[in-house]
């Protein structure tokens, strides 16, 4: 006889219910930070709040989650494009694309560096994404279009803080952001910079 918490149609619910909570968190998150309740995003899934913590036993296995799927989204974008004809204009394309996320999504900087950091899948999506970007970088140096010295993980951090330079000026101008990405861009496509004075960071996740 099957057991019932595994028959196909309650494996189907599990399934559902865990992407509408997902849906719901990331909506939530994003329009208002991390510090919307677990109770709101029940509501917001028409959800349970007891199956909420069924799924995710506490909002940083949730916050670990969303993380993870806006990662890998930006991983496949790197990856998109590391085959582009024109690697400069890759590298560009990314950065625009990887901070438009973030301006979208309030509560991404805040959870980077949180203990949801700390989870092994996300710590794997991050360094498969400083690679991916890498990739990109590398790319872009070897056509002599970019200083020599930045990294992937530059790239990555550069994301971050682009988003935060603009963060106090985004409810009025939402396209504030770009301003500061021309700024981070005409700094990278510079290869007579003078050196940069610290070496390149560790990776992200170590």
């Amino acid at each position: 006889m099957t057991d019932r918490a595994t028959a196909p149609g309650a494996r189907a619910d599990m399934i559902r219910n865990r992407r509408q909570l997902l849906a719901a968190a990331t909506e939530a998150f994003a329009e208002r930070g991390v510090e919307v309740s677990m109770g709101e995003i029940a509501q917001r899934a028409g959800i349970a709040k007891g199956t909420v913590f069924r799924h995710f036993p506490s909002k940083n296995h949730l916050l670990a989650a969303i993380t993870l799927q806006l990662v890998d989204g930006l991983v496949a974008a790197a990856d998109r494009l590391r085959t582009a004809d024109d690697p400069v204009a890759a590298l560009r394309q990314f950065m625009t694309e990887g901070v438009e996320v973030l301006a979208a999504d309030r509560a991404f900087c805040e959870v980077i560096g949180r203990p949801s950091l700390q989870h092994a899948e996300v710590r794997g999506a991050i360094n498969r994404l400083c690679e991916a970007v890498d990739v990109l970088t590398a790319r872009a140096k070897e056509q002599g279009a970019v200083r020599g010295d930045i990294t992937g993980t530059d790239i990555v951090l550069l994301l971050g803080g682009i988003h935060q330079t603009a963060l106090p000026l985004l409810e009025q101008d939402p396209q504030a952001w770009r301003r500061y990405l021309a700024l981070a861009l005409d700094g990278l496509c510079n290869p007579a910079a003078t050196p940069l004075p610290h070496p390149p960071p560790a990776p992200l996740s170590e």
